[in-house]
Parts: structure tokens; sequence; C-alpha cells
């Protein structure tokens, strides 16, 4: 988590290093200007669920009408009926009901913005009520239907709240442009997830119309912030009446009598639950209790009821529960009626057998908008490239068999279950009213199993935060639809809280199975150091899970990952770093201070792999990996997502990148990282590699008396995508460079390589950008290294061991310039070390 870390960015010198792809995708919703935008594109910006996931009461207090699927739904309290109310190639969320019953204000997400629509009940029409190309979000109607409040990014692209008048009965005049009525002001607080200029978010009304409630971190480092109380007009001061950290979900709810506030807290908790405070703060109590998130609670307007949703589940749900009582109604739309004409389409995935597979769909109409089965997990990738597209791509997991509800008309479908199958796609026509029938059969490249390579991903947050509920059993169930082999569940921290916290076993998870392993590990956490991977801890947890947080009792820099890494390692843990680069960095450039501790811990001998794939740029990684073999030390591949399996927005799936391990026959933990460890791995988004070196194997040595001229190396690629590139990579030099079959998806070829002292091999593959259905920046493969030893010549470069000396000194710079220590034996401690791994490359 918490990935990118900010290490000068400037560009390499050396011919040896490849310069950057020029990116095609492009993030969603470019014009927040916040940091870390995985966390507040799923926590707060509204994301297409199957399940409900905003709500508002009529004023009768008799119906619902809520977002579901991406469109909104009219059901009455009580009856089974759902009517569809919006529909097109849009999505629409987060509805409020006007206080005369006659229209929805409503967030519209189309044309890379999300602006706020006015729907007319009696006829169905949608009138824009903003076109200012922002991100507007959670509007509210003022209860006498004047103004309207809602959030923003409008101005600076920081959340703000605006107030619209909308005091003329029309639907279709115009109206006055929005009032920002918050204060723009610059913290000046080191905040790690949070831009340091202050945000509001989630207005709330008085019943008299004067004030609102909202969320704000003013003067707080940490979380999204407490509730603020303030005039709704501009220039009014908020007043705090309660901090919390918060996570972007609190959602209050003003009480129509004005005397209480409902929102959802996860306060003393790993879950979001159901709160009631006073309108002027106060200690406030729950009113839900689970280990599941209840979020998005709305008062009825008698206040007898509150409307919220539940994952309790997996999957989003819509309750009603009673106030006081507590009694719970789920409202099911057990009959939907559709606004459009509307088709059945069954997709059956199997092998060539007949035997149904599980596996990854995406089925979307011409303009790209996504479909799903109403009791899918949906999910959509957190990028697109414009030119292809209008939103970003859809997918969901099946178990082999899909029933989806598709607009009638032509739909595309495309299957994926992993790099060891070819790619289906189809164009379907689904008629009105019929069902459809398509059965999709999967071609298989490779049974790499079958020849002891296991494929895992070393980096998966089973929950973190996001819309859905996750379990093993369901992870499991995800992981094999992508054809994963081992899922290393990192439980970590997300702030105060550690959601999987109550998973961890250092056993396998009984979900496991015998070609499949789902093992729960630790991600540990600094603002500074670096993020470390944990895996196979045979003791306990380690605790405190994070280290140089500001204003808490961890903000001391003296836990060093290199500590860390000793604590791991003495329960018989390996220790890698995780999503390491996605700019080059540069020790020269001198303009932020620089911590990050990777050399310092593979010069120390701490580090027993790298996430050469990650959630970062692979040929940067790459980059300073050889950089780190060029000074003589065997640090293996491995791969890791960084997954957020419960998100509906993310960047790929479990095993969107993984790493193969040459195991055995036989699917075992301890012999799986053991092959990890010994650098028998291939990490890959979509190329399938096979290298040896004079008959030497990944991860193994080749040893000569003396400098010979060349030796033989054989190479092999086969890809479910078209690949650009596939290099023999000596010495972090292009030594040798295949030609590709016609198709871009294979290579088969026996290259002489120089051997010009010791040093390592690789073989890489790569293209020039995307690829659908990789949700990546771009395919990519490498093997780890095949080692080469020239009598007892050690290898070396001084130029690279150079470079770490610098970067080196650059984190001594840091470390005597900080303040964060408990006492000024931690920092001597600190620098101590540091000067001892600086010394080693000096040498």
């Amino acid at each position: 988590m918490a990935r990118r870390f900010a290490l000068g960015v400037m560009l390499f010198a050396g011919a040896q290093h490849v310069a950057p792809l020029q990116a095609q995708r492009a993030p969603v919703l470019q014009q927040v200007a916040l940091p870390h935008a995985y966390y507040w594109r799923e926590m707060y910006v509204p994301q297409v669920t199957s399940g409900p996931s905003a709500v508002t009461w009529s004023p009768d207090g008799a119906e619902l009408i809520y977002s579901m699927q991406g469109t909104l739904w009219r059901q009455r309290v009580g009856s089974p009926v759902a009517t569809q109310l919006t529909s097109g190639p849009v999505y629409d969320y987060q509805p409020d009901w006007s206080p005369d019953g006659r229209t929805v204000v409503f967030a519209r997400y189309a044309h890379d913005a999300i602006e706020l629509e006015l729907l007319d009940l009696a006829s169905g029409n949608v009138t824009p009520l903003t076109t200012n190309g922002a991100v507007n979000l959670e509007p509210r109607w003022s209860p006498d239907g004047t103004r309207i409040a809602f959030v923003s990014s409008l101005f600076n692209g920081r959340w703000h709240i605006f107030v619209l008048s909308h005091e003329v009965p029309d639907v279709g005049a115009q109206h006055a442009a929005p009032l920002r009525i918050t204060d723009d002001n610059d913290s000046q607080l080191p905040r790690y997830y949070y831009s340091k200029w202050d945000h509001y978010i989630s207005p709330t009304w008085s019943p008299d119309g004067r004030e609102i409630i909202l969320v704000s971190n003013r003067g707080h480092i940490h979380g999204t912030g407490g509730f603020w109380r303030m005039d709704a007009r501009p220039g009014a001061t908020p007043r705090e009446l309660r901090y919390e950290e918060t996570t972007w979900k609190a959602r209050p709810d003003w009480s129509p009598d004005g005397t209480r506030v409902v929102y959802s807290s996860y306060l003393g908790r790993q879950w979001n639950q159901l709160w009631l405070m006073t309108s002027e703060g106060g200690d406030p109590f729950p009113l839900t209790y689970g280990e599941f998130d209840a979020t998005a609670p709305r008062w009825s307007r008698d206040g007898n009821h509150i409307a919220f949703v539940s994952n309790e589940h997996g999957n989003t749900s819509l309750w009603v529960i009673d106030v006081p009582g507590g009694g719970k109604h789920e409202i099911v739309a057990g009959e939907r009626r559709y606004r459009d004409p509307v088709g059945t389409l069954r997709l059956d995935v199997v092998d060539r057998a007949g035997r149904p597979l599980s596996a990854r769909i995406s089925v979307t109409s011409a303009e790209g908008r996504g479909y799903a089965p109403d009791d899918a997990w949906r999910h959509v990738d957190e990028a697109f490239d414009r030119s292809e597209r209008q939103f970003e791509y859809p997918y969901f997991h099946s178990t082999g068999s899909a029933d989806l509800t598709v607009p009638a008309g032509p739909v595309h479908v495309e299957v994926w279950r992993g790099p060891e199958y070819r790619v289906f796609r189809a164009d379907v026509n689904v008629p009105t009213g019929g069902p459809t029938t398509r059965r999709i059969i999967l071609d298989r490249l490779d049974d790499l199993p079958a020849r002891g390579w296991w494929s895992g991903d070393v980096h998966v947050h089973m929950n973190y935060g996001g819309a859905y509920r996750n379990t093993p059993a369901h992870l499991a169930f995800q992981a094999r639809a992508e054809d994963l082999h081992v899922v290393e569940n990192l439980i970590v921290n997300k702030e105060q809280r550690i959601p999987d916290i109550a998973y961890f076993r250092t056993d396998a998870d009984p979900a496991s199975s015998a070609t499949f392993l789902l093992r729960h590990a630790q991600e540990f956490h600094t603002s500074v150091w670096g993020h470390l991977g944990i895996l196979g801890l045979t003791s306990h947890y380690l605790l405190p899970e994070y280290a140089g947080y500001p204003n808490t009792a961890a903000a001391s820099l003296a836990l060093t990952n290199a500590a860390v890494a000793d604590l791991a390692h003495a329960q018989g843990a390996l220790v890698g770093y995780v999503h390491p680069f996605d700019t080059k960095p540069d020790p020269a450039d001198t303009t932020a201070p620089l911590f990050y501790e990777l050399p310092v811990d593979v010069a120390l001998g701490k580090v027993d792999y790298l996430e050469v794939m990650g959630y970062s740029d692979h040929l940067i990684t790459s980059a300073i990996w050889y950089r780190l073999l060029n000074c003589g030390f065997r640090l293996p591949a491995a791969a890791g997502t960084d997954a957020f399996p419960n998100f509906a927005s993310l960047r790929g799936p479990p095993g969107l990148v993984r790493v193969f391990v040459r195991s055995g026959a036989r699917l075992d933990h301890g012999s799986w990282l053991g092959g990890l460890k010994a650098g028998r791995t291939f990490v890959t988004n979509a190329p399938l590699l096979e290298f040896s070196v004079a008959g030497r194997a990944i991860g193994e040595e080749i040893r000569v008396s003396q400098e010979m001229q060349q030796v033989p190396a054989v190479v092999s690629m086969r890809s479910n995508v078209p690949i650009d590139h596939l290099e023999v990579i000596g010495n972090g030099r292009v030594v040798a460079t295949i030609p590709l079959d016609a198709d871009r998806m294979t290579a088969n070829a026996t290259v002489m390589v120089p051997v010009k002292g010791s040093g390592w091999y690789v073989l890489r593959a790569y293209s020039d950008r995307a690829e659908m259905p990789v949700l990546d920046l771009y395919p990519f493969a490498s093997t780890s290294p095949i080692y080469v030893r020239v009598g007892d010549q050690p290898v070396r470069s001084p130029e690279d061991a150079q470079f770490f000396v610098r970067w080196i000194e650059r984190v001594e710079s840091a470390t005597r310039s900080s303040t964060a220590w408990n006492t000024p034996a931690e920092q001597a401690s600190v620098l101590r070390m540091l000067a001892q791994a600086r010394a080693v490359f000096t040498k």
C-alpha cells in the first residue's frame, strides 16, 4: 500500500538503461489533485457495484431511490419490485430526492467527468445542473428545496463544499453559478495519504436549512477528518464538533428533529458501522455491530428509520433499521423492471474437454459501458486509453457460467484466464426478451504446473477498505478465475485499523487445496523507509505494524526496515521490497529528502527478493535491480500486484502480475518459498518465458575457469497478447535481441551471448504500450538471473556502486536532518547502520 515513494525524479545516465515507455493509459478523473488516487477513488468517489451503493427516501417515507449497477432504481418499501429510472452509456450515482417529491438530483459519470443532473420523476427527463468538467459529488437538497449543497473538485482540484441555488420550479431553467462556501487552506501538515491542503466533504443540512455539518481534516494529519458545523454561506467559520480519523466513508446525515447525526465509523474496530452522536458532537455510541461495513446512512423524513448500505454478505446490499428498536429489513430487488429493451445472455466457459473453467469476463456495449450478473462483484480498471474506449475496462469473475441482463443489441465479450490460456473475444447480438447462450472454449498455451512451475502473487490485500467484504473462500475463487496457484495475503494497516488481522495464521488457510495455497502474510508500512513484504512468518504478526507516522507514538524513524527484517528472519520468514519505482530515482537530485532504504538493506543481506513487477513501472524497477546485480548481490525477481480484491476500482485483480516458481511436481509452500529465494523464478503479466545459458537453468550458475568468447542461450516465449521486444540482458545491457514470429506472440531461438567477466543474464519481454486485457502499463516479463562466474573474479561495477554510495549519502543526510527520534541514541544507531551499508558499496 501507499505506494510510489518520492525518490527524486530525474533520469539515469548510462546507455544500459531503457528509457521509460510513453504512457497511453491515463488515470480516471485526473481533475482531482490529491495523492494516492487509488484510495479516494474507491473509498469516496462512487463506483459501479451490482448491489446498491447509495440511497434516498421519498418525502412520505414509503419509497426509496437508490443507485445499483450504475443506474437509479425506485422501490416501495415492502415491495419486491424495483423500477429502473435511468439508463444509457453513463453511470449514475448518489441520488437525493427533493423535498417536494418531484425531482431527484444525482451524480452522473460520463465523458471523463462527474456532473450533477436533475431527474424529473413525472416525465423521466434528465437535465444537467453542472457542466464544469470537474468531479461533483454528494448532492443534498436543502430542507426547503431551494438549494443543493455538494462537493466538487472545481476549485484547484481540491474537495470543497459548494451551494447551488434552485429557486425556480421549472426543471429546464437556468441556474446561478454555484458558490464555494469553504475556505482554501494550506495546512503545512505532513500528510502522507492526503494533500497538505485541507479538504471538505459529505455535507448534510440542518432541518432549518441554515447550517451544514461536514467532514474535514482541518488541523489534523491522519484520516479524512472529523465533523465540523458551519453556516451554509461563504465566509462562515466552521467549528469542530468531534475528531475521528475516518477514511472517506463517514457520510453524516442530520436527523429530521435536528438533535442527532448518524454516520459511519470504524472507531476502535476494523470495520465501519453506524454510530449516533448529537448535533453538537459529544460522545457517540454505536447503532449497529458486526465484522462488515455499514455505510451511507440516510434518515427517513419521520426520523423512525435509517436506510444504509451493507457488505455483510460480501456484495453490497440495502437495509433499513428501525430507530428505536433495531429491527433490520433488507430491501431486495426481486423483480426488476427495465427502462429500455433488454435481453439475457448466458456465457458458459469450458476447456477443450468441455469442463467448466472459472475465468475473468468483460461484457461491454458499443460505448464501452460494462455489464455483469446481478450477483457478481463488478470491478473496473483504474486507467484507460481515451483513444480506445470511453470508460475504464470493466470485468467480473465467473465460476464458469454467468447470466447477464444486457441492452438488446450487440455486446462485446472478452474472457481471460491468466497467461497460460489464450484470450477469447467475440461480438454477440442479444435480441429483446429471449435468452442467448454462448459457449466459450478457452485454449491452453501451456501447462506450467505439469512441469513444476507454480504461479503466485506475493502481494495481495484481501480487504482494504473497499466496497465489498472479502473472505478467504471468495479470494480463492478470484484467484482460481485468474488461474493463480499461490496468494500471499499481506495483512496490513489502513491507518489505525488492520482489516484482516483476525485472519492471520502461520499455516495454510482452510480455503487452500492441493493446487491452491492461500497464506496470510504481512506488509510492513513506513512512511519513510519503504514497504516490506514478509512471507512465511512462523510465530506471530509483527507489531507495531508501522513506523514513521507523525504525531503518533510510532513517529520515530528508529524502527528501520533492517530492524524489521531481522525480526522477520528470526521467524524464518522471507523479506522483500514491494512496489518499488514509478519514476527513476536520481541520488544527485537533492530537491527532496531521500529515505528509501532498499540499497542499504540489500548491502546488509536483509533482502530475500524484490518485486521486479509490482504496482510500479517494471522497466524502471528493472534498471535499479540491474544496478544491484552488477554490484554482486544475488536478488531474485518476484511479482506482486498489490491487489485490493475487495475494491470495485483497482489496478488489476490478484495475479495481474505473478511470479512463476519452479518448486516441484507437488505444490508445497515451503518448497515454493525456497524456490523463490533460490531465484528459480520468472515474473510476468502475459508472456511465458523459457531460458537457459550454457545448459544452466534460471537461478543457476555457470562456472568457467577463464573468459570465453561466447556461450549459447536457448530462448522461448509464448504470449496471449502481442509483444514488441524480446531481449537477453547481460550485466545490465542488451546482449541479444530475439526475433519474434509474425504474430508477435511466439519466439524460439538459440543465440550466442558474450562472456565478459563474472556477471549475470536475464531474459525479458515487453511491449511499447498497454494491451488489453492485461490491466497494466504494458505487457512485461523477466526471468531471474542465470549467473556466470569466471574463476574467482567477483561481479563488480564501480559506476553502479558509486550510484548507491551517493544514494546512501542522501539517506544519511536526511537522517541527520530529521527530528523524528525518541532519543539521540536512536538516530546515532541508524547512522551507524547506514555507514556500514555505504562501506559495502565503497569496498
